[in-house]
């Protein structure tokens, strides 16, 4: 290995940039950031780090959730709020459900950057360059929307200093308070098709808490009942942003990545001899990497070995996307050989990617079933391995969103067209969220039996 710096990556070959015009003005821009605060903490992605190295050892559950593509146009605090509570919803049911701590990450302030599977995008005739995410360019189909602009990183700097600072506000703040959640989760319970079937879990959440109080134990005098802590995190794509916001820590002399407290390489990046290897190699980080069904054995090794070397608990999570239909034939090979060299990971199933399909009325779309099959497979194939199922990774929001077909509600490829509001791929709406919680509640309690 050469010796590496915050900049090792310019020498190697690089996937999925923006061709910029101005090349003196993107280098203006990367300064610019490099002046500006941190976005985060080393300090916080070192808790990070250790809460995911228990989730590696079989003691906890990462749940990592948030938009798809983050929008400047779309920025407000509701919309933030609603992401953020619907992550709590969730994780309360699956830490009761579990018995485990329960890691909550968001895919929220800095998830701006999206890879494309070709350079341009032609309607009717007219080819103009793929939408890159609002980092690079806007979603407008005309020239001057689409080309790659460097002023958008400052702009996505600002927009995510400002999701954080409420995503804080509101783990600190009362907004995730046990008893607020728990009220939230009765609502759906009420409301829901299904609500016969989720009762009991609500009640049970319900009669634990006031258990609690009787003993003494109240939101006023334990900090664990009504605050929490929420990291977030994003795809690493633009690594000219991740460079320019990539600190040296005063106390501990490591470089951090402060742009979040995780990054992730996607399946389109993660070339063992390109950049974003070159680069996450020596951020210190909590880092994960996108495994489609394409992944062999040895080239799994071969990355964990690059990422990962010194084979420390909590560093690297494998996020596993595949499809419904092929990972039950393609993961458990992985995780076996995995098992075998003594490699410490944490596997989580992202089930939407290997799942979009374009419905008959050219909406892009995921079925609830799918997404369901894929994380039960997921959970299987770990139980006959004897290896943690460690998480799942949703694109999920919010909002009241008709973006995936399927769930309680039964939303159909006609009902698309109603609330269709995604830039990139469909998300779960938030009832759909709290039921697949809801539903795979049963099969993590299983894993740990």
């Amino acid at each position: 290995m050469t010796t590496w710096t915050p900049h090792s990556w310019r020498k190697l070959p690089i996937q999925q940039q923006p061709q910029y015009r101005d090349q003196q003005l993107l280098t203006q821009t990367e300064q610019q950031l490099h002046k500006y605060p941190p976005l985060v903490f080393a300090q916080e992605t070192r808790d990070l780090f250790s809460q995911l190295g228990q989730v590696a050892e079989g003691n906890g559950f990462l749940l990592q959730g948030g938009d798809c593509a983050e929008s400047f146009n779309d920025f407000n605090a509701p919309k933030i709020r609603d992401t953020f509570k619907v992550l709590m919803q969730m994780a309360v049911v699956l830490t009761f459900a579990g018995g485990l701590p329960v890691v909550k990450v968001a895919r929220m302030a800095g998830q701006y950057a999206k890879p494309r599977s070709s350079d341009l995008e032609t309607i009717n005739g007219v080819s103009l360059p793929s939408y890159r995410g609002d980092i690079v360019n806007s979603f407008e189909f005309t020239a001057e929307a689409r080309e790659p602009d460097p002023a958008r990183l400052v702009t996505a700097y600002h927009h995510s200093a400002a999701t954080l600072n409420l995503l804080r506000a509101f783990a600190q703040g009362g907004l995730a308070d046990l008893h607020q959640v728990a009220r939230w989760n009765m609502g759906f319970v009420e409301s829901n098709p299904l609500k016969e079937r989720y009762m009991s879990v609500a009640n049970r959440i319900q009669e634990a808490l006031r258990f609690m109080e009787i003993c003494g134990i109240t939101a006023q005098n334990s900090p664990s009942i009504r605050e929490t802590q929420l990291f977030t995190s994003h795809e690493a794509l633009l690594l000219n942003y991740e460079e320019a916001l990539t600190r040296r820590d005063t106390l501990t002399g490591k470089w951090y990545d402060c742009s979040a407290h995780m990054v992730w390489i996607g399946e389109r990046t993660r070339q063992l001899d390109h950049a974003h290897i070159e680069f996450f190699r020596g951020i210190h980080n909590p880092v994960g990497v996108k495994v489609g069904p394409g992944m062999q054995e040895d080239d799994l090794i071969r990355l964990i070995d690059a990422l990962n070397p010194d084979n420390t608990a909590g560093r690297l999570t494998l996020i596993t996307r595949m499809g419904a239909d092929k990972l039950a034939d393609k993961l458990p090979a992985l995780v076996r050989r995995v098992k075998q060299e003594g490699r410490k990971v944490v596997w989580s199933s992202d089930p939407m990617h290997g799942n979009t399909v374009k419905a008959s009325n050219d909406y892009k779309t995921r079925d609830f079933e799918a997404i369901l099959r894929e994380i039960r497979n997921f959970f299987a194939v770990h139980k006959a391995e004897g290896t943690h199922a460690g998480g799942i990774h949703l694109e999920m929001t919010g909002e009241h969103v008709t973006e995936c077909t399927g769930g309680a509600y039964g939303l159909s490829e006609s009902d698309l067209s109603s609330r269709y509001f995604t830039q990139c791929d469909p998300r779960l709406n938030a009832d759909q969220v709290l039921e697949l919680a809801f539903l795979i509640a049963d099969t993590l309690s299983a894993a740990r039996k």
